[in-house]
């Protein structure tokens, strides 16, 4: 299904049954996501390794694990509210299967950044995630900006849902053009915007092809759906180097098998799955990726 490639997948969330149970409780009242409806509900594993038996069935060797903070536009509470330790079950027991992204508060900056900080400096996380629309400001508020400042002090990547939500939020929060306004101020931090940026998928596009510090994941959408440009972009020149795969919760096999059907180059296929993210996140290669990369070279 993946011709050999490890994939990396740089979009999910905590896993565990007891935490989409909490999840489920604390979205009562609200607007379900229709993916989630779609799906059936965010995928509940009764262990982790069940989770990672499934990864191996579908060709995924590692996961993202976000640290993932929903502020309720409608009720005023933090209604997912992933804890760090949370997290830690994942990229502690199994380091070589996930990769950990920290989350942030824009309403707790200062606590925000600490733990941020933590994350990566004590615990090795490769990110942060940040899902803004409940909090009701745009990606480039005055808010976010300690996070890029921070991020960039760390050297680490800050991925962004942009585009539309999904939840009872404003959506216009997460254009994905105020990234155009972020890259001006900070030419150094790595961006990703997550999540394909549609409706406006456009103005993603020309937000990495002005800036080199910009990537697009296509997490959050099964590939026969994506739009005709986000394929032209992943298959060209410029964009084959800027595209990092992710699924969000969405069935890996599925997913691997739609992509399959996208008609990508081989070299393209393989930057998309793994390789962009490697480079992007700085991670290392398992060696028996190692020695499949160099069988497939």
């Amino acid at each position: 299904m993946t011709d050999g490639v490890k994939a990396i997948d740089c979009m999910y969330y905590v896993a565990t049954r007891a935490f989409i149970d909490r999840w489920n409780r604390a979205k009562e009242g609200e607007l379900i996501c229709r993916m989630e409806r779609a799906i059936g509900g965010l995928p509940a594993y009764d262990s982790i390794e069940e989770m990672i038996r499934q990864m191996d069935e579908a060709g995924v060797e590692r996961v993202f694990i976000a640290q993932c903070k929903m502020w309720s536009y409608w009720r005023k509470w933090m209604y997912m509210d992933t804890q760090l330790e949370e997290v830690l079950q994942y990229t502690q027991r199994y380091p070589d299967r996930f990769v950990g992204l920290a989350g942030y508060n824009p309403y707790r900056i200062t606590e925000s950044l600490r733990e941020i900080e933590i994350a990566v400096k004590q615990y090795g996380f490769k990110g942060v995630y940040v899902h803004i629309y409940g909090f009701d400001i745009p990606l480039h508020d005055r808010k976010m900006y300690p996070l890029y400042a921070k991020c960039v002090e760390l050297d680490v990547p800050v991925s962004l849902q942009v585009g539309h939500v999904l939840e009872a939020m404003p959506s216009d929060c997460g254009r994905p053009i105020y990234l155009d306004r972020v890259a001006c101020d900070f030419p150094e931090l790595k961006i990703v915007g997550a999540h394909t940026g549609w409706p406006w998928v456009e103005e993603l596009i020309s937000v990495c092809y002005k800036w080199e510090n910009v990537w697009l994941g296509i997490d959050a959408w099964m590939p026969k759906y994506l739009a005709p440009a986000i394929v032209q972009f992943i298959n060209s020149r410029l964009g084959q180097d800027r595209c990092l795969w992710g699924t969000n919760g969405l069935p890996w096999k599925e997913n691997l098998r739609q992509l399959d059907e996208l008609g990508l180059r081989p070299e393209v296929k393989r930057k998309l799955l793994r390789e962009n993210a490697l480079k992007l996140f700085k991670l290392e290669e398992t060696p028996s990726s190692a020695s499949l990369a160099q069988g497939a070279a």
